[in-house]
């Protein structure tokens, strides 16, 4: 063990498993800085991660409202098998949000929400300024 430091360095009790989990560390790092900044590819590991926090963001704006009132709805966010089924979910799940918040609030949290796939979907499926809105 190594003392006076901000970080504490442990024997691991396997070498093989801490090899794996360092090896991990480094892949989710290097990920999450390289979408950051907008290049390179997303490992599956911050895919997954970043594919939950989408799935626990939704799930929090329609709230017990929403499981409520639109079960089949908040089932199939629960249950979106990747980041693409959760995309694709977002205007069944505007129609929620405007029926619990009004269609003002509604656009606003589908904006936060969209903005959370930035570099995690095929370059066709980003969403798009449209001329439409001011």
């Amino acid at each position: 063990m190594f003392h006076g430091s901000l970080f504490k360095f442990t024997s691991a009790k396997n070498p093989a498993e801490s090899f794996s989990h360092m090896r991990r560390l480094t892949e989710n790092l290097k990920s999450s800085v390289m979408a950051l900044l907008g290049s390179g590819e997303v490992t599956s590991a911050v895919l997954e991660t970043r594919t939950e926090d989408i799935r626990e963001l939704i799930l929090d704006e329609l709230g017990e409202f929403g499981e409520n009132a639109y079960p089949q709805i908040f089932r199939r966010v629960r249950y979106a098998k990747d980041v693409q089924g959760l995309w694709y979910m977002r205007g069944s799940v505007m129609t929620v949000l405007a029926a619990m918040h009004g269609e003002t609030a509604a656009r606003e949290k589908i904006a936060r929400i969209s903005d959370k796939f930035k570099g995690l979907l095929p370059r066709g499926l980003s969403s798009r300024p449209s001329p439409l809105s001011s």
